[in-house]
């Protein structure tokens, strides 16, 4: 039998286990009794609820998995990929970066049609179920369309060049097609703030009053510039709340959910927007940027190196050798090795996030305002507050509500 093959199934198959065993501890680990820190926000109704919530995600995300597992066992062992390449080739373009282009496209085209059911089932049942869905069905696909559009505006172009690199410059390609993604990581910010927010909510400049003013004090005080501090109609399609900034140098835009200025007050916001700032000054925005650059760097490398691998090839039963094949069969390879840097990237920003926290608490001088607000969203969006430690460390890049709220108490 192929040895990648092996490899391949063998992977799979212990992540998929591995995540249904987490899922069934995670529920588990629901307790009927009240953490003492949220006795005074969290009545018996609303809790109850939340585990509810918890559970009908994981039973969902338990059926979306194993359907996923399924589908990518069965395209491996009955030579999916390979119809789909000689359908592509059948056009008769002597292009391989047009072929990849096809091969890329009707690949992303074909698991948008079967992880659609779920995605619709989601959004308009289970979210719906629990009040949080505002989204209606022309959004929904008005939506695809956009993502579609900038998958074809900015992915298009960059995955051209990838495959023009491999096809041309052999050895040297992955530095080439680092150097192209590194770019690309670098301008995301502003192009995010610009351009692609915009296309999918509306921002309107926050009103004077109160809450603008104590923002444009507190960066004033800490000396982080603000070009913008915008309201998101996230309404549209949630009733979650959240906030975040985005923006480079001293084009900064803070951005707050409608959903968010509805259930807080004005010094709860501040304390969570303190929070956002915070990770802008202990530079967590910088490391993520170059974590992104450097892991980018180390996986175009080894996809070099795995490059047009006759017995990878052979493992998916693939009749010709290309450079679009590799790429996403060393991805399928290599989904070990991404979970292991989750896994890490993970405690990285869980860390991240209790030193972000502590910025806040400190900087404000009021560190209860922060835990009146961190128990106001978890409560609001039906939160976990007893995951299982398997699954805090292999899926959240948060800390729980718990641990936050404690330390910051502390």
């Amino acid at each position: 039998m192929n040895f990648y093959l092996v490899i391949i199934v063998t992977a799979l198959t212990v992540e998929f286990l591995v995540n249904r065993v987490t899922g069934m501890l995670n529920i588990r680990s629901l307790s009927s009794a009240l953490p003492e820190e949220f006795k005074n926000i969290y009545d018996k109704e609303k809790y109850s609820k939340s585990q509810s919530y918890t559970r009908t995600n994981e039973k969902f995300d338990m059926a979306a998995d194993t359907f996923s597992y399924v589908i990518i066992i069965c395209m491996i062992i009955f030579g999916f990929f390979n119809i789909i390449d000689v359908w592509v080739r059948n056009f008769g373009f002597q292009s391989e970066v047009i072929n990849g282009l096809l091969f890329f496209g009707l690949f992303i085209l074909i698991q948008d049609i079967i992880s659609s059911p779920f995605s619709l089932y989601k959004i308009f049942v289970i979210e719906e179920k629990y009040g949080f869905n505002k989204m209606s069905l022309s959004t929904y696909f008005l939506d695809k369309l956009k993502s579609l559009f900038l998958m074809v505006l900015l992915g298009g172009p960059m995955l051209s060049l990838i495959l023009y690199f491999f096809e041309t410059f052999d050895n040297t390609a992955w530095l080439y097609a680092w150097c192209i993604v590194s770019g690309f990581i670098l301008i995301l910010q502003p192009l995010f703030t610009t351009f692609i927010a915009p296309l999918f909510n509306t921002f309107t400049p926050l009103e004077e009053g109160e809450l603008r003013s104590a923002i444009e004090s507190y960066a004033k005080n800490v000396d982080f510039p603000i070009s913008r501090i915008d309201v998101m109609d996230g309404s549209k399609r949630t009733s979650h709340s959240n906030a975040y900034f985005s923006g480079i140098g001293k084009r900064k835009r803070i951005a707050l959910f409608d959903t968010l200025l509805e259930k807080q007050t004005s010094q709860e916001i501040l304390a969570i927007v303190a929070h956002e700032v915070g990770h802008f000054k202990k530079k967590h925005i910088q490391q993520g940027i170059l974590i992104s650059i450097l892991n980018s760097g180390i996986m175009f490398y080894l996809i070099s190196v795995f490059m047009k691998n006759q017995i990878l090839f052979e493992a998916f039963q693939m009749n010709q050798i290309s450079v679009y094949g590799s790429l996403i069969f060393f991805q399928i390879l290599f989904s070990p090795l991404s979970t292991i840097i989750s896994v890490f990237a993970n405690a990285l920003s869980r860390r991240n996030e209790f030193e972000a926290d502590e910025y806040s608490a400190k900087t404000t001088g009021e560190p209860e305002n922060l835990i009146s607000g961190l128990k106001k969203l978890t409560v609001e969006n039906l939160g976990n507050l007893t995951p299982h430690p398997l699954n805090v460390f292999l899926n959240f890049s948060h800390p729980p509500v718990l641990e936050r709220i404690r330390a910051l108490s502390s």
